[in-house]
């Protein structure tokens, strides 16, 4: 997919969950997983080093994110999106690696598991597609979280911000 098609993509799907400034990855798991009807659980584990830092398992019922525990929060959150990335295109499994799956977390066995993605490189079209998903949210985000007011709990002036607020967002 063209760079300019998937910046366009990702501000449809951020419209549509209804995220607002600040970003909590968080939460547009949650969203995106109550949209999908397929909750997003993220899991930190100690992904065994050199391999990944990020990996996508999709399950009959849910979608797990597993990122490394071992790394700064805005990586874990970079990670984690890069992975959102493989959820938006829907992109296939390319992994059938017998020693992760030895490793990996109890609920997660093999038998359960429908689809894996995860990156050790961006050699490949799907792996720079979902880098570059990460890198656009992150992006507008950075910007977003310093240019838009902070909404007020009060209700009066919740209406006067949005009577008179920039309508910025995901455009």
């Amino acid at each position: 997919m063209k760079e300019r098609e998937l910046r366009r993509r990702c501000r449809r799907e951020l419209r549509s969950l209804g995220v607002q400034p600040p970003l909590r990855v968080e939460e547009l798991c949650r969203l995106l997983g109550e949209k999908r009807g397929r909750p997003i659980r993220l899991l930190p584990y100690a992904l065994p080093a050199p391999g990944p830092f990020g990996l996508w398992v999709a399950t009959d019922t849910t979608d797990h994110i597993l990122y490394q525990k071992e790394t700064s929060k805005a990586h874990q959150d970079h990670i984690i999106l890069h992975e959102v990335g493989h959820i938006l295109a829907d992109h296939r499994s390319d992994d059938d690696d017998p020693e992760f799956w030895r490793s990996a977390p109890g609920d997660l066995s093999l038998g359960a598991v429908r689809r894996a993605l995860r990156r050790t490189s961006y050699d490949e079209e799907h792996e720079r597609e979902a880098e570059l998903v990460a890198t656009i949210i992150l992006e507008w985000a950075s910007v977003l979280d310093h240019v838009t007011p902070r909404a007020s709990k009060n209700p009066a002036l919740q209406r006067v911000q949005t009577a008179l607020g920039d309508r910025q967002g995901w455009l």
